[in-house]
């Protein structure tokens, strides 16, 4: 399987399990690694015969500026099932990291990372 690489897809959104969270918000980033047969667009030269990974980074940051989850598992779900209904994309494999989240005396990120094949 071929595979296309997004990275740094950044974000401001309101997915957290405080109130704050959801009213304030704040950044997360997205990585994908999306499983896509790139054999057609590689002979054609056409972007039709393949992903216009353009739309994906669309949805993606539709998705986090737009929803107001508690948890970011449902977030990480969430995009990783509206990529995976992609017509050309077989398999996503995702990260999502919360590069702030809210606890006391923890400066690291949180990252969920997700895998899904159709």
């Amino acid at each position: 399987m071929d595979f296309i690489q997004l990275t740094g897809i950044r974000c401001y959104g309101y997915t957290g399990y405080l109130e704050e969270e959801r009213f304030l918000g704040q950044w997360f980033e997205v990585d994908l690694r999306m499983g896509v047969d790139l054999a057609p667009a590689g002979q054609s030269d056409r972007i039709e015969d393949t992903l216009d990974y353009r739309s994906v980074i669309a949805a993606v940051k539709e998705i986090v500026s737009t929803a107001k989850f508690a948890l970011v598992e449902k977030l990480a779900e969430t995009i990783i099932n509206t990529v995976l209904d992609f017509d050309m994309v077989q398999q996503v494999e995702l990260k999502l990291h919360k590069p702030a989240a809210p606890i006391p005396d923890f400066g690291g990120k949180i990252t969920i990372e997700l895998t899904r094949r159709k």
